[in-house]
């Protein structure tokens, strides 16, 4: 397992200096300054790393960049709509400057409208840390009372909605602004943010997009750009829904072992793969994680290990972050997964038996309270669940060996 750590580029307040003190090898990143849609240039390209290799008083870092995360398919590709002809054909472009650079491992996801969702991205836990939190009640009132979408009382039942409107009433102008930001705040570092009447528009175009069909535009999507990927030898990760149940009334397709496997089987292709988030798919209860990596273990080219605790036993549900070795997945079976699944790869000469994985997200710790980093991704938060994941990992590969 190939210890990994994202960053944001130069303008990440945990440096390329701070991670190469944390002992990751190698390092997950994007170009967030290039357009959806647009190419991926190859002196950007270039220019990230020599960022990644070069600590700030010149030395090499001895990092390298390993992972994509993400190469972002546009709004248009899953509406199938616009332009999304030219921005399959920029994907596919991008993907032979990436192999070009030596980079085969690439990240990405098909959420429509935001890549996750959080209501609070400071949650306090009762020892001073703090954490990202959805909490579904806050979720239905922003729905219902500040987003006011059109059809979003069909999605609660009446003890929700009541719930709801009671929490509504009782925020301030700035608690409902706050909210709002918390709710589209979208993936950190993107080149693009969204705004309430964003959102409502996108929404509106969603509105006769069915799950059948946002999966067919999936397959279509894919069947142009795997033949690509596997052609120059990439590896293409889907990340899951982040969480994994429906939200806005948009269509899910990436929630469950099922709706993996059904992808898999319609593009099958070793290059068409999972990025197995234990923490977005942990969000459901269903969704048993060791398991699934047992069993899709053969397509999984890159690893998001965190862990949430659910706060009921509801498919949809409030969650938080909770620290690496807690929560409801067990993190130490999900690695012995891992690990058998790497042992099974070596064994039958596979050049990429190493899978890649990063400590996702954290909490708010310490030092952390005060860089105030990107929100999930905080730089002593981090690296406490990195050396957790290390410990783990350590004793039950000297077990193996034993």
């Amino acid at each position: 397992m190939k210890q990994a750590w994202r960053w944001f580029g130069p303008r990440d307040l945990v440096s390329i200096d701070d991670v190469a003190q944390t002992g990751a090898e190698g390092i997950v990143t994007a170009l967030h300054n290039v357009p959806t849609g647009a190419v991926w240039p190859p002196d950007e390209i270039a220019r990230r790393q020599a960022e990644v290799a070069t600590m700030r008083d010149g030395t090499p870092s001895g990092l390298v960049w390993d992972v994509v995360e993400s190469l972002p398919v546009s709004e248009d590709i899953k509406k199938k709509k616009g332009d999304w002809r030219a921005h399959v054909e920029a994907w596919r472009k991008s993907l032979h400057h990436l192999a070009d650079a030596g980079i085969d491992v690439i990240c990405y996801n098909f959420m429509p409208v935001l890549d996750w969702t959080r209501t609070d991205l400071a949650w306090r836990r009762p020892n001073g840390a703090t954490c990202m939190r959805f909490d579904l009640l806050d979720f239905a009132a922003f729905d219902l009372h500040i987003l006011a979408r059109s059809g979003a009382e069909q999605d609660y039942d009446d003890a929700i909605r009541d719930q709801a409107a009671r929490r509504a009433d009782a925020m301030s102008d700035d608690d409902k602004k706050s909210l709002a930001g918390n709710v589209v705040f979208g993936l950190p570092g993107a080149a693009e943010r969204f705004t309430l009447d964003d959102v409502r528009q996108h929404l509106a175009e969603y509105d006769a997009i069915s799950e059948e069909q946002l999966r067919a535009h999936f397959v279509d999507f894919l069947s142009e750009v795997v033949p690509t990927a596997e052609k120059l030898g990439l590896r293409l990760c889907c990340h899951p829904d982040d969480p994994p149940f429906p939200l806005l009334g948009l269509p899910r397709i990436m929630s469950t072992e099922e709706q993996y496997r059904a992808i898999m089987l319609a593009v099958d292709s070793p290059a068409n793969g999972i990025t197995l988030c234990s923490g977005s798919l942990g969000a459901r209860p269903d969704n048993d994680l060791p398991g699934m990596m047992q069993r899709l273990g053969q397509r999984v080219h890159f690893l998001h290990l965190r862990n949430v605790r659910r706060e009921s036993v509801a498919i949809r549900g409030s969650f938080f972050e909770d620290e690496h070795l807690s929560g409801n997945t067990d993190m130490v079976a999900l690695i012995d997964a891992v690990l058998a699944e790497e042992a099974r790869r070596r064994a039958e000469g596979r050049a990429d038996w190493s899978i890649p994985f990063r400590p996702d997200h954290g909490q708010d710790i310490l030092d952390d309270h005060g860089r105030k980093a990107q929100p999930g991704y905080p730089a002593i938060g981090r690296l406490k669940g990195l050396a957790e994941l290390r410990g783990v990992i350590a004793a039950l590969s000297a077990k193996r060996v034993a």
